[in-house]
């Protein structure tokens, strides 16, 4: 690409980060984008997250600043506390500075969705195969686009692009052709996760307002013995949690981290919870109607995001464990910070070396310290008492120290 030279951009899959990427790459001025999505339509899905300033001040930068404050609540402020079934606590560190928003993934991906020229993704769009051909300039994507007809054939497709940018998740497939031989690696634990409106369950979420008098401002972090628990609150009244549980690498289907938890899974987790948790987080994961469990995995990370006019961006880049609330945030920042560089770059292999250089640094130290951090609270490592921890170590936990972290 040369100067003032329009790119042929496809982006693999339509999650929050290849959408992002959409927005940014368009808002470049430089390239026409298409992106491909394997669902068949955008359905409601996923569950709470949190975006700090850089990831929300790039949504604003592609014109959704009213959206954005539409579908958040502010997030001012991060508690660590230690906890156990007694009641008893003990405040480990409060961060006042934390200035994230909270939302739903699903509203965060409609409103992505929705800023987009219509036409710009296409659903129902499986990519078969990636090819490019050693010094050539373009990639050839095969795809196969399947109908909602029953009985229909799926129709095959081929397309050239100046750039593929790979947004296909943790289990990317076009990472799995650059790098064959590696796996996802398994964290040690499990997270059992819900999100419960306050008319769903009325006497539980009463209990848990009196009890976190914060919510609705600030992300607690509850530590129990050799496990720990994340309380939040999003938009419409929905409480947001999570309880992180050591255990072994559960059977999974395909691709997929998330199990669908059986009734006797679901009595016995409410039934450890009154044994971990102070009674009212406890009664909070017992009235939650549909609990569900996500096996936590990440990957090592990678010497390189780009290989030709391949780039990789998110978890298809970076997959990491939950516990800076790093993943989508990551996405959000590759997005614009690719969009960045193909705007003031003369070449698309120029704007691929910057991105690569700036965005190579910080998210392997991210996924490290989100590895790190998850490691401290599930106790893997070593086993801390939280009710007597001195000062250094209690601070230790502030999602902050990921700025000094050194793996």
């Amino acid at each position: 690409m040369t100067e003032h030279t329009t790119s042929d951009v496809i982006i693999v899959g339509g999650s929050c980060g290849g959408l992002a990427c959409a927005h940014a790459l368009l808002g470049s001025g430089k390239c026409r984008v298409t992106v491909l999505e394997r669902a068949p339509s955008i359905t409601a899905a996923g569950a709470g997250l949190g975006l700090g300033q850089e990831a929300l001040s790039i949504l604003r930068g592609f014109g959704l600043a009213e959206e954005v404050e539409s579908i958040s609540l502010p997030l001012p402020t991060e508690v660590n506390t230690a906890v156990c079934p007694s009641g008893k606590t003990r405040v480990l560190q409060r961060d006042d500075s934390y200035n994230h928003r909270s939302l739903h993934w699903s509203d965060l991906h409609q409103m992505l969705l929705s800023g987009l020229p219509l036409g710009t993704v296409r659903f129902s769009h499986i990519v078969t195969s990636r090819k490019q051909l050693p010094g050539s300039q373009k990639v050839t994507v095969t795809a196969e686009r399947h109908s909602s007809e029953e009985g229909a054939k799926p129709e095959q497709l081929q397309m050239d692009c100046d750039l593929l940018v790979a947004a296909d998740g943790s289990m990317s497939a076009t990472r799995a052709l650059l790098r064959p031989n590696e796996s996802r690696r398994y964290s040690g634990y499990c997270a059992w996760r819900g999100v419960v409106t306050d008319s769903e369950a009325p006497e539980a979420a009463a209990a848990v307002r009196r009890a976190y008098q914060a919510l609705g401002t600030a992300i607690y972090f509850e530590i129990a013995e050799g496990t720990h628990g994340v309380l939040y609150e999003l938009p419409r009244q929905r409480l947001n949690w999570l309880w992180y549980v050591n255990q072994e690498e559960p059977e999974l289907k395909g691709h997929s981290v998330t199990v669908k938890a059986g009734m006797e899974q679901i009595q016995a987790m409410r039934g450890r919870a009154a044994q971990t948790f102070r009674p009212e987080m406890a009664q909070l994961l017992q009235a939650t109607p549909t609990p569900f469990i996500n096996a936590i995995y990440d990957r090592e990370p990678l010497q390189r995001l780009v290989q030709g006019r391949i780039v990789l961006v998110g978890e298809a880049a970076h997959p990491t464990t939950p516990h800076a609330l790093r993943s989508t945030n990551m996405a959000i920042m590759d997005a614009g910070c690719l969009g960045d560089c193909m705007k003031h770059c003369s070449s698309a292999q120029e704007a691929l070396k910057q991105y690569e250089a700036k965005r190579l640094p910080q998210t392997s130290k991210e996924v490290l310290f989100s590895r790190h951090l998850g490691r401290v609270k599930q106790a893997l490592d070593s086993s801390v008492d939280w009710f007597n921890a001195g000062s250094e170590q209690c601070n230790g936990l502030a999602q902050a120290n990921m700025s000094s972290f050194t793996p």
